[in-house]
């Protein structure tokens, strides 16, 4: 079954959006900030995106990767992140562009930015900066490791290049699930890291939203993916602090199981779940087995016992058949999807959870897209555009906030200012 969801069209009944009448100016790059600004423009928000004239956000040369109408790559992390966008390419590291940005900022609501910490100070683009032209304005930083706080202190790490790997890393989660003898497994979820810190951001600028209101005083949102990464992967600092330091061993079995046609997984970290396994399995003489009477032991056990006999009984079934006996004895379970299964399940097809944008290189296929998970009743989602072109709508924007005339915008364009 496949039903993709059209950028170009509507589901359900149209009408207002919670963010309709936010303006947000973002200064990104790559996935994080982009996919916070992204959500906030499907509730309703107008994003307007500045990138560099050469090359434009970094996002737009990763792999794997389409073609633009001008033959230029449109990478896939661009392309994921982007939607309904505006593109205005302005050079940042010119007084002019600088000025475009500053001369821009009191016409929106928000303004964030993910440069490394430091940078944007460095462009007088920085939060004093830009409250000194807009005196009610939110502004978000996100970052690797945020920016100085109100005693001037800063992080040991804030010079540091941080993406999603790095504060994934750092956060404990990778060394306490690695194997022994075995070199931890590197982005084990995808853009973890970026998507984590990209919601925390997003509910960080609501918030400012609400205080700004309530206030009329501007708003500083300051978000670093490494506390981010601390907050998300909790059981690492929870459980250390329990006496459980550096390993999940004492959880249970939360592991992943061989059946006719593929792998599913198994959660058994109670009592009771275990007693249900073992008549589920045709293993009812373990229940009273004191070999298997902690948790600990269902992981010592895993290897040489465990999970010989539950793979034996599953081979006769399918990985869907499994998880539906195991979960009808009162189990937690689960299949392993593959990609296509992922994009033709009937589930995410109901909900509109994939986003098809047409090709504009000739291929037929289009690019598909995770949709909004945000569900709220009488809500209509949509209709999205496709991503922006790089600087695709410079001149549209320019004139219509700053009212710039055709001939100014042609000297800025001549003196690489904007493109």
């Amino acid at each position: 079954m496949t039903n993709h969801f059209n950028v170009g069209t509507t589901v359900g009944s149209p009408g207002p959006k919670p963010l309709d009448g936010i303006r947000i100016l973002a200064l990104e790059q790559m996935q994080a900030l982009p996919f916070a600004t992204q959500l906030l423009g499907r509730l309703g928000a107008e994003v307007v995106k500045i990138e560099s004239p050469n090359g434009g956000d970094l996002g737009r040369s990763s792999l794997p990767a389409m073609e633009d109408p001008n033959g230029r790559s449109v990478g896939a992390t661009f392309l994921r992140n982007n939607m309904s966008k505006q593109s205005v390419a302005i050079d940042l590291k010119s007084p002019q562009g600088r000025q475009l940005v500053l001369d821009l900022a009191p016409h929106f609501d928000v303004v964030c930015e993910n440069f490394r910490a430091g940078a944007i100070e460095r462009l007088h683009l920085g939060y004093e900066d830009l409250v000194a032209v807009h005196p009610q304005l939110i502004y978000c930083s996100l970052s690797g490791f945020g920016h100085a706080l109100e005693d001037g202190s800063t992080s040991p790490y804030g010079e540091w290049p941080a993406l999603a790997a790095v504060v994934e890393a750092m956060s404990g989660i990778y060394e306490m699930k690695r194997s022994p003898g075995k070199p931890p497994t590197v982005s084990p979820m995808g853009a973890l890291g970026d998507i984590s810190t990209a919601l925390f951001s997003a509910i960080g600028i609501l918030a400012a939203l609400r205080l700004r209101d309530a206030t009329s005083k501007p708003q500083r949102v300051d978000v670093a993916m490494f506390d981010v990464l601390v907050a998300m992967t909790d059981i690492v600092v929870n459980f250390s602090s329990l006496g459980m330091k550096g390993t999940m061993a004492g959880v249970g079995i939360m592991d992943g199981f061989l059946a006719s046609d593929g792998y599913f997984i198994l959660q058994v970290i109670r009592e009771p779940q275990w007693a249900k396994l073992c008549d589920v399995i045709g293993k009812p003489e373990w229940k009273d087995d004191q070999r298997f009477a902690s948790r600990s032991a269902w992981t010592e056990l895993l290897e040489p016992e465990i999970r010989p006999v539950v793979e034996e009984w599953a081979k006769d079934f399918t990985r869907q058949e499994c998880c539906e006996i195991l979960t009808s004895g009162g189990l937690i379970a689960g299949p392993c999807f593959s990609d296509d299964e992922v994009i033709n399940d009937p589930h995410l097809a109901d909900r509109h959870m994939i986003v098809a944008m047409e090709r504009t290189d000739g291929l037929a296929d289009p690019v598909l897209l995770p949709g909004n998970p945000i569900k709220i009743d009488g809500l209509a989602e949509g209709p999205e555009r496709r991503v922006p072109w790089l600087g695709e709508h410079t001149d549209e924007v320019l004139r219509r906030e700053l009212t710039l005339d055709d001939a100014t915008l042609v000297e800025l364009r001549s003196q690489g200012v904007i493109a």
